[in-house]
């Protein structure tokens, strides 16, 4: 698949998760971090959004340990947060 094409699809499932706060967190991880992706981070990205929504963010807050297999600099930098912007 075309990266362009695999970024837009990757964009839309971060940004409709089915929450607000799910749409703000994933979503904004994506928008700011997508333009730099090798093949293997969106690899990466792409399976992470399979898993459950509070669990990702769970990993991501530090509200449950993360699972190994999802441990690395991606959710080191989804462990900021400085990426979610709220709307007023």
């Amino acid at each position: 698949m075309d990266h362009d094409i695999r970024l837009k699809r990757l964009h839309y499932r971060a940004h409709h998760r089915g929450t607000r706060e799910a749409d703000l967190m994933i979503g904004g991880y994506f928008d700011r971090h997508h333009a730099t992706w090798s093949a293997a981070e969106a690899d990466w990205f792409e399976a992470l959004l399979e898993e459950q929504d509070v669990d990702i963010m769970a990993w991501a807050l530090g509200a449950q340990p993360c699972p190994p297999e999802w441990e690395g600099p991606q959710m080191q930098a989804m462990r900021d947060v400085d990426y979610v912007t709220v709307p007023g």
